[in-house]
């Protein structure tokens, strides 16, 4: 028989192996039991930034801004802000001629070539595709628009959209408070499809609008 004392250290034999292997069912190692951690949600994804090139400031008229490109004003229909927009994308653009007339994204514009451009941007201008300056002595409405102007003749075309001139050339020197203007805007010194921000004589030249605008 097995005496009361053998059982007994038995008994106790038997608990200290157990023990560890419990211990190691809980953890995998060995050592004390951790809960398992919750996984941190990811970061939500930032917003895509705004088109530098489509800039919309208060008012009625298009600001020149540093960059050389033009603000929208707010209070323009959507069809002139859109035409602003895609001016701007031509703003590094050489002066090219012939430029924007054989297909309308090109190498570089000129004069009727960039007026054009900016016409395409929104169908409801009327514009369906590039025309020379002399075309453009005909099409649309004659005189002044309220939003968009093109001033024309059979040699130059240009375009004045709420308020600040597109064309590729700089047009008179500027003078008086403009001379201050070109200092800030050198790009608008430049020869090639550029918003200026100071007018320029119309004499000589026609003036006609997209219908309703």
């Amino acid at each position: 028989m097995i005496s009361l004392r053998a059982f007994a250290l038995a008994i106790a034999t038997t608990s200290v192996l157990v023990l560890p292997g419990t211990a190691l069912a809980q953890n995998g190692s060995g050592g004390a039991a951790f809960p398992t951690p919750t996984p941190t949600p990811a970061a939500p994804a930032a917003p895509a930034p705004a088109d530098p090139a489509n800039i919309i400031v208060p008012g009625a008229e298009a600001q020149l801004l540093p960059d050389g490109s033009a603000a929208a004003p707010a209070d323009a229909p959507p069809q002139i802000q859109a035409a602003i927009f895609a001016a701007n994308k031509i703003q590094a653009k050489p002066y090219k001629y012939g430029g924007g007339h054989a297909k309308v994204e090109d190498k570089g514009y000129d004069c009727s070539g960039t007026v054009s451009y900016a016409l395409l941007a929104a169908a409801e201008l009327g514009l369906e595709g590039p025309l020379d300056s002399g075309s453009f002595m005909k099409w649309g409405e004659a005189g002044e628009g309220q939003w968009f102007t093109i001033y024309t003749n059979p040699g130059h075309a240009y375009a004045v959209i709420a308020g600040l001139r597109l064309d590729t050339s700089i047009g008179s020197s500027p003078r008086g408070g403009d001379r201050k203007l070109a200092a800030q805007h050198k790009k608008a010194m430049e020869r090639g499809p550029r918003w200026r921000p100071w007018e320029r004589s119309s004499r000589g030249f026609k003036k006609r609008h997209p219908v309703g605008f």
